[in-house]
């Protein structure tokens, strides 16, 4: 049997979803992200690339990498920056990137648990 569920998810705080805004992980380069993260120590890439925190010649696949990405995720929550809902939800979104006019390129997606027997 297989139940689809709602959770408790994060978001960013009110007022803060301008400082973690990030593109997804797989759409910049390294020295991309790093640039983009200059001076703004909440953005979501700091969890989602956490190879930006380190030199550029360590290997992004060291275990200390992935270590720092979880602090860094840990981290906000503490701070406030991410904050849990107060109930369980399921979710939907759209994301849209207008790469020219008319191009545009969009996702839809639906988050939920699951659970399989």
């Amino acid at each position: 049997m297989t139940l689809i569920a709602p959770f408790t998810g994060l978001r960013p705080a009110p007022g803060k979803a301008a400082d973690v805004l990030a593109p997804p992980y797989d759409v910049l380069n390294t020295e991309e992200a790093r640039t983009l993260v200059e001076g703004q120590p909440w953005r979501f890439l700091h969890i989602s690339r956490p190879e930006i925190d380190f030199a550029p010649d360590m290997d992004p696949y060291d275990p200390v990498i992935y270590a720092r990405g979880a602090e860094n995720f840990r981290h906000m929550i503490d701070q406030g920056i991410l904050v849990r809902d107060s109930q369980d939800c399921y979710y939907a979104y759209r994301i849209t990137r207008v790469r020219s006019k008319p191009d545009r390129l969009g996702r839809r997606s639906f988050r939920s648990s699951l659970r399989s027997k």
